[in-house]
């Protein structure tokens, strides 16, 4: 009933805003009101009880491109790194578990956690921006910790410990 009188001070139709399948016209009945989405009609009365729209959305890496202009702030090696990416892809298949990633970076051991294909540095700063690599490019894995996911600082829980860059490659990326 109060769709009927939203439709009589509307003056019969209305235009919504919204993502990819609008817009959306609602024309009144005369027995009931129906909602028109282009071709298909649903009975408004099933509303709340149907799933209308779906619009999937992820946040992933940006592409960069090599004629992109050079970052000004002089880090530009730490655009991309391939081994980081990789784990970060793993990790997006591994459900409850954590990497710990202990680097080299000119001298200084750097650990990074990834969890559900992001990178976070703890021994120093994470990027803002999600498409530059947490590890610069010449950064040297030194060993990987597969832990239990989520991480907890205070009692974490090893799977494996100690990796190498390449066993982890061929024992865990190649099943």
């Amino acid at each position: 009933m109060l769709l009927r009188t939203m439709l009589a001070n509307l003056g019969g139709s209305a235009v919504l805003s919204g993502p990819s399948v609008l817009p959306f016209f609602l024309q009144p009945s005369i027995s009931t009101c129906r909602v028109c989405i282009r071709t298909a009609i649903i009975g408004a009365p099933k509303l709340n009880n149907q799933r209308v729209l779906s619009t999937p959305c992820a946040a992933r890496r940006r592409v960069r491109y090599d004629d992109e202009e050079e970052d000004v702030d002089g880090d530009e090696e730490y655009g991309h790194k391939e081994e980081i990416a990789m784990l970060e892809l793993y990790s997006q298949s591994a459900m409850g578990e954590a990497l710990i990633v202990h680097a080299m970076v000119d001298e200084e051991e750097v650990e990074v956690l990834i969890f559900k294909g992001f990178s976070s540095c703890l021994s120093g700063r994470t990027p803002p921006d999600p498409s530059r690599s947490v590890l610069p490019a010449r950064a040297v894995i030194k060993s990987i910790d597969i832990i239990k996911g989520p991480f907890d600082p205070s009692n974490t829980e090893y799977i494996r410990k100690g990796l190498t860059w390449e066993a982890f490659k061929t024992s865990l990326l190649a099943t």
